[in-house]
């Protein structure tokens, strides 16, 4: 751990660079590991810096990993961790480029969080798991029209319990969803989501805690997530989260 560096930042770095290997292809370019998304697995991935690496990065190592993305044909995207790796930042901004910056938070293991009643964990070979999927979707292009979305390779992940995709409910009404996916005893929350039409009853606050009650019975004790905005971070603040970092995210238009 780098001195006067929080130590879950440290487990953090290790879990980004560990849960994309499953079904990912990974290259090294300059102090980047590239990761490939594996044909049929559902996900893109990006870039990010190798775990143990420099410290020091410069404008030239993200113009090489863009290129090599591009060159590719992959999404030019690479994801960090301000506090981790400090100099990436203004070796992106010299390239030309801003990157989005989102509140990193976790769940202390001393805050007890129990599952909410109106969301539970989906099967692997639950039907409403491609409605839940389809949820998330329409959610973040703030529409209420949901479309079923195929799963990939998620019900493979889901048996071997690399992934748990939580949804709420009103009676038999699927009213968002989310995820997060657990590597040993420490897990991300993901994409959790309400569709417009069912904002503002709490579907997102139930989702959050059953995923969070979740991954504590699969004995992970170092639940987070990066917030979309500020306004969500106080939404998972008021749950229990706390704030420890920054993540980056520059994604690129092609």
């Amino acid at each position: 751990m780098t001195r006067g560096r929080d130590g879950r930042l440290d487990r953090i770095e290790t879990y980004y660079d560990c849960v994309p290997r499953a079904v990912a292809a990974v290259e090294e370019v300059g102090p980047f590991t590239l990761f490939l998304a594996e044909e049929g697995t559902g996900w893109q991935f990006y870039a990010r810096p190798r775990l143990g690496g420099l410290d020091t990065f410069i404008e030239a190592d993200v113009c090489r990993v863009l290129e090599r993305q591009q060159q590719l044909g992959v999404p030019r995207a690479v994801e960090w961790v301000d506090e981790v790796t400090p100099t990436i930042l203004p070796a992106v901004r010299g390239a030309g480029y801003e990157p989005h910056r989102y509140p990193l938070l976790v769940m202390p293991p001393e805050v007890a969080v129990e599952a909410d009643p109106r969301a539970r964990a989906l099967r692997p070979a639950e039907p409403h798991l491609s409605l839940a999927l389809g949820s998330v979707s329409a959610a973040f292009a703030g529409m209420d029209d949901v479309e079923p979305k195929d799963p990939g390779r998620r019900p493979e992940l889901m048996e071997r319990g690399d992934l748990v995709v939580v949804a709420s409910f009103e009676g038999n009404r699927l009213c968002g969803a989310g995820s997060a996916a657990p590597r040993g005893d420490v897990a991300e929350l993901m994409g959790i989501a309400v569709p417009p039409g069912h904002r503002g009853r709490g579907h997102g606050t139930a989702i959050t805690r059953s995923l969070v009650a979740a991954c504590r019975e699969q004995g992970v004790d170092l639940v987070f997530l990066s917030a979309g905005s500020d306004a969500a971070a106080d939404i998972y603040r008021r749950v229990g989260f706390v704030d420890v970092g920054t993540a980056c995210v520059l994604e690129l238009d092609d």
